[in-house]
């Protein structure tokens, strides 16, 4: 993939199609039935938990699946689901205002842990690049920029008030102001972060993950992105955590540690996410919109869309 990643073979796409299919699979079986998504988000967690990953993350393993970072993003995200599905079946709920906070908030608290992250590996200052609790990281000013870059999206935040459940069989979480540009926004964020923080991960964790939330966004279930998001992101690091071999050693896809692809890839995500803030607040203007209390694209087609495709119209 050019500055990216070394060269990736007949074999390596294949499984990374085949962990992309997976992913979007698991992630339909845990949306459309109660079941599913209580086996695979509380029964099997826990389970790993008191068996398998203190093992296979401890602290300090040669895979780097024992820092605090990834524990800490396994069980917010495991909790957005979980938090996600009560709202889902027990959607009386939204009608108490304090719960459309939670949403929005698991999803900043996300981002935020990731921007933190950023800047902790600017500071670790290794602007050669080093391996640092087993994970390769180059410290350099991508670091900052995407840093902001992630603040600026959680900034870009808006619409929780029109969170609703969809009314077929699946009952999926909706957010309907949750329209393209904020996903694309944070799919550019996420992935440099991604790749600034776990370079040689970021094939699976940053490309592939990243589609197999997006693509069911915008052709499976439309509104429903942050459920799947926070299907995927669960599914995805709990694999990691059990089987953490795969990456650095099972499917390796070696990033090219290239200076140039950090710059490029952090600018690209804070040149989007400063235009979107910008955007953004052009439309709260001109509109008299409060950000906090109104949604921003309810004439928009993709807004639209999402309402009608979910009985919500």
């Amino acid at each position: 993939m050019g500055i990216l990643y070394e060269r990736i073979d007949l074999v390596g796409w294949g499984i990374g199609l085949f962990v992309l299919f997976s992913l979007m699979a698991f992630n339909e079986f845990s949306r459309t039935t109660k079941w599913g998504g209580i086996t695979l988000f509380l029964i099997v967690p826990t389970i790993l938990t008191l068996f398998v990953w203190p093992t296979t993350a401890a602290p300090g393993n040669e895979y780097g699946t024992g820092t605090w970072f990834n524990w800490v993003k396994t069980y917010s995200a495991l909790a957005g689901c979980l938090g996600f599905m009560i709202i889902r079946y027990r959607p009386s709920l939204l009608q108490k205002k304090w719960v459309l906070f939670f949403p929005p908030g698991i999803l900043a608290l996300n981002i935020l842990e990731a921007c933190i992250r950023d800047f902790q590996v600017y500071f670790y200052n290794v602007p050669d690049g080093a391996y640092i609790d087993h994970l390769w990281v180059m410290s350099g000013p991508w670091n900052l920029m995407n840093g902001f870059a992630g603040l600026l999206n959680i900034i870009a935040i808006c619409g929780w008030v029109g969170i609703n459940i969809s009314k077929d069989q699946s009952k999926d979480m909706i957010w309907p102001d949750m329209i393209w540009p904020w996903i694309i926004a944070y799919d550019l964020w996420n992935f440099a972060y991604v790749y600034n923080c776990i370079s040689d991960h970021s094939f699976y964790a940053g490309l592939i993950l990243l589609l197999s939330c997006t693509i069911p966004s915008f052709f499976i279930k439309k509104g429903a992105w942050l459920q799947h998001r926070a299907h995927t992101l669960a599914l995805w690091i709990m694999f990691v955590m059990t089987v953490p071999a795969f990456v650095d050693r099972l499917a390796p896809v070696p990033s090219t540690h290239d200076p140039r692809a950090f710059f490029i890839v952090s600018l690209l995500s804070l040149l989007f996410n400063m235009a979107l803030v910008s955007y953004q607040f052009y439309r709260i203007r001109q509109r008299h919109l409060h950000p906090l209390k109104d949604e921003l694209y309810v004439e928009t087609k993709a807004y639209q869309t999402a309402l009608s495709q979910n009985g919500l119209s």
